[in-house]
């Protein structure tokens, strides 16, 4: 992530303005930048997707379409950069090899109708019907499977700190792993079922604690000790190695 701090200038009336997308070269090939107007933004904030490798550069509202763009003109280099060190992707399909709970998974096409339309067995994920549904059926198997399992992790936690999510969601996110809202709302990355056990125990841990503590101080993080006491551990683990969660589609 990239971030401009933009000096302070009178107020004055804003014109409102809409979302918009560009074609920008980046070594030869058009890379598609999203730009968006945000009334609460204080600075220019670039990031490149990782995974579609997309750049989405937001901006305060007082900033031109053109001075938004020439922010991103001026940072090829840095967008080259982060491009470049995106993981391949990998198909979910027939014949891919995929983590699950942190151990490797062959899926494997199955002609024979199974229990349900994607299932496991040992270290394969079995998936039947046609190949072109496939990818759409295994992905909704691991949101079923980390929403389950997140859940499920959330409510125990919460129980032992005394507190209650209000609900429990799984999205497909690429900058955080988790979030909780101010609704008392928890939101994970489902890419965390693809996790081993020790690192999706962390990112609730984190995430319930923040239901007592809404910030990062000392009793926050006596909370998530409270609930698992392995969190550099699984700190560590997701800075070497959380990228390559978001390589699977």
């Amino acid at each position: 992530m990239l971030k401009f701090l933009l000096g302070r200038k009178p107020k004055r009336k804003i014109a409102e303005k809409r979302e918009r997308r560009e074609l920008l070269a980046i070594d030869g090939e058009p890379v598609a930048v999203h730009v968006r107007f945000n009334p609460r933004a204080r600075r220019i904030v670039m990031r490149v997707h990782p995974v579609s490798g997309d750049v989405t550069v937001t901006a305060p509202s007082r900033t031109s379409l053109a001075a938004a763009l020439a922010f991103a003109k001026g940072e090829t280099v840095w967008i080259a950069r982060q491009r470049g060190q995106m993981p391949p992707a990998i198909a979910l399909a027939a014949g891919a090899t995929v983590p699950f709970s942190g151990t490797p998974h062959r899926i494997c096409h199955s002609a024979a109708k199974g229990p349900a339309p994607v299932w496991h067995e040992g270290n394969q994920i079995f998936v039947s019907g046609k190949p072109e549904h496939a990818r759409r059926r295994l992905t909704d198997f691991f949101k079923r499977e980390a929403k389950k399992t997140l859940e499920a992790q959330a409510l125990e936690y919460g129980s032992q700190l005394g507190v209650r999510p209000s609900r429990v969601m799984v999205r497909d996110t690429a900058s955080r792993w988790g979030s909780c809202s101010s609704a008392r709302s928890l939101s994970f990355s489902w890419r965390l079922i693809l996790a081993p056990d020790f690192v999706r125990d962390y990112v609730v841990a984190h995430e319930v604690a923040h239901l007592k503590e809404m910030n990062h101080g000392p009793k926050f993080w006596a909370h998530v000790r409270t609930l698992n006491g392995d969190d550099k551990r699984a700190r560590k683990w997701l800075r070497e190695n959380g990228r390559n969660l978001l390589r699977y589609n």
